[in-house]
This record gives structure tokens, C-alpha cells and sequence, in this order.
């Protein structure tokens, strides 16, 4: 009976120390790690978020670009070894956490391997072409490419991120053949994109439009199922001819594996108060990200469909890196 005692005494003790403990944090700066350079989408998320969530923590959330790696798993795997005390975030999307732990066989982590924290946003995306090509539709880029096997060059943010498995879904779809070439980062693919080394790129409209509306870059299609509110006269890629061609930029919070669920919940919230602030609403109209906010029991579940989508799309584009 005394040990009986002493064990629910221990198991009430430790509860008690964590309550203690997520009621107490955050008692100094948090690290917001994005695993890319600065200047992408991801970025320019965290940075339109750490004012308010520090706020709403009261104490500062500093952004750490940790670029590097295909994909960003540089910076992935660089929270996933951190002390799991709610000190260390990770900028979590579509290419680091669900696509690349599927191509890379070394990625050595799923999205289900951190904890989840909260949901951020999702962004469509937009085919874009530089205006050096003569085409004005997808159709038209189709054609052109199959005239010229090989010739045509799209860039991506690395292997294995979203640009790239759009990219390759293209292919696969349209039977094409066109050349791959990997930066590191969307911030340098765009770049490449303005400068002539690539003809195609896939990427937010976010980071393209302000380039298509002053003629520096022509947009074909989006990626999303109904045309953006940003650019209604783009089409998008089902209408295009590409059925069930969708897809999206998503971005949410992770944390080392272990993190206490009442840190998490605290650092859930403070991203939805951020969310939920007229400045940063006013941010993400102007970016034309939509707002997804989610708790962690509902980030986890999400993300669980996600990885299932994405495995079909995967499997579609026969993109396996050893």
C-alpha cells in the first residue's frame, strides 16, 4: 500500500512540476528557426508573426535562418536534436516537413516526428514563365515544351521542395521533358527566374505577383482550386486543363519531439492571438497568404491527411533521392 502511495504521490509530484513548469514559460528569448534564407515565403512569414507572438509571450521570438541542406532539412534536423522546453521553434511547410522526408531516404524524420504546435497559413501557388518564352497559357508553355525536348529550364527552391515536385508533376501530367535546376531557396530561384538561367518557376503568389503586375514575369495558372482573390485574372491549373492539379504552400510550428503539451498549447495560442491581430491580418491580405491557425491535437491530424496526399503525389513523380 505505501508504494502504491508513493508511486500516484511521484505521478502527481511530476504532473504538478510540468503544470508548474508551462505555467512558468516562457522566462526568456525563443528561437524561431527557418530552414531557409531569408527573403523567401517562409521567412517573411515568421518575421510578420514574432512581434505579436512575442507579445502575446512576453518575451522576444527571434528568427535563426538555418539554410542549407535539400529542402531545408539542415535546419529540420537542427530542432529536432534541441531540448524539448519550448525554447526552439521550427518553421515547418510542405517542402521540409512532408515532401522531402519522402524523397530522401536519410531525411531521418516525418512531419510526425516533432511535436506539433500550431497552424500558420496556406498560400496558393502560381506557375510562372519568363517573358522571353512566347507563350500566354499553360497550353501554349505545353506545346512549346514538347517542340523543344529538354530545352526548357525551371528552377525550384532544391530537390525535393515544393517547386520541384510541381515541377516534375508537370511533367509527368503534360509528358514533357524539361531540366531541373535546384537553388537554395526560393529567394535565389526567383532570382535566377528574373535573370534568364531558368525559363519556369513554381512558387507563391505572394513572392511573384508584385513581378507579374509590373511585366517583369508572366503568370499562367494557379495552383489552388479557385482563382486567387489577389490575381482573378489568372487561371487556375484546373482550368487549365490539369485536373486535380492543386496544390499549396502551407506553413505551421513544430518543436523538438517531447515538448510538454502545455508549453506547446501556450505557444498555440500566442500564434493565434498573432493570427488574429489586425496587423498581421492586414499583412497577410496585402501577401494574399490565408490565415489557417490550429491547435496541436488539430495540426496533428491535418498533417496526417496531408502526408497521405502527398505520398500519391510522390509515387505520380517517381522522385526518390538515396
Amino acid at each position: 500500500m505505501t508504494r502504491k502511495m508513493l508511486g500516484a504521490l511521484l505521478v502527481c509530484l511530476a504532473q504538478l512540476l510540468i503544470l508548474q513548469g508551462a505555467q512558468a514559460f516562457p522566462d526568456r528569448p525563443i528561437k524561431f528557426v527557418v530552414p531557409s534564407p531569408p527573403g523567401g515565403p517562409p521567412d517573411i512569414m515568421a518575421r510578420l508573426l514574432t512581434e505579436q507572438m512575442g507579445a502575446a509571450l512576453g518575451q522576444p521570438v527571434v528568427v535563426e535562418n538555418r539554410a542549407g541542406g535539400a529542402a531545408g532539412m539542415i535546419g529540420a534536423r537542427s530542432v529536432l536534436s534541441a531540448e524539448p522546453d519550448g525554447y526552439t521553434l521550427l518553421m515547418g511547410s510542405t517542402s521540409t516537413l512532408l515532401i522531402a522526408p519522402l524523397i530522401y531516404k536519410d531525411a531521418g524524420y516525418t512531419a510526425q516526428t516533432f511535436a506539433p504546435v500550431a497552424g500558420l497559413s496556406e498560400s496558393a501557388e502560381v506557375l510562372t514563365v519568363s517573358p522571353s518564352l512566347s507563350v500566354h497559357s499553360v497550353a501554349e508553355l505545353v506545346s512549346l515544351a514538347k517542340s523543344k525536348p529538354g530545352m526548357l529550364r525551371y528552377g525550384s527552391a532544391g530537390v525535393g521542395s515544393l517547386p520541384h515536385l510541381e515541377g516534375e508533376l508537370l511533367k509527368a501530367r503534360a509528358h514533357i521533358d524539361m531540366v531541373h535546376v535546384p537553388y537554395r531557396g526560393g529567394g535565389p530561384a526567383l532570382i535566377g527566374l528574373l535573370g534568364g538561367e531558368v525559363q519556369i518557376f513554381f512558387s507563391t503568389v505572394t513572392q511573384m505577383l508584385p513581378y507579374i503586375r509590373d511585366g517583369r514575369l508572366r503568370g499562367l495558372a494557379v495552383t489552388s482550386a479557385t482563382r486567387s482573390a489577389l490575381a482573378p485574372d489568372i487561371p487556375t491549373m484546373e482550368e487549365s486543363g490539369f485536373d486535380q492539379f492543386v496544390t499549396a504552400s502551407i506553413n505551421f510550428i513544430v518543436t523538438p519531439p517531447g515538448t510538454p503539451t502545455g508549453v506547446r498549447h501556450r505557444l498555440a495560442d500566442a500564434a493565434a492571438r498573432a493570427l488574429a491581430s489586425d496587423q498581421v491580418k492586414a499583412a497577410f491580405a496585402k501577401i494574399g497568404a490565408k490565415a489557417e491557425p490550429a491547435t496541436p491535437e488539430q495540426l496533428t491530424s491535418y498533417l496526417a491527411q496531408q502526408q497521405l496526399r502527398w505520398s500519391k503525389i510522390v509515387a505520380t513523380t517517381h522522385i526518390s533521392v538515396e
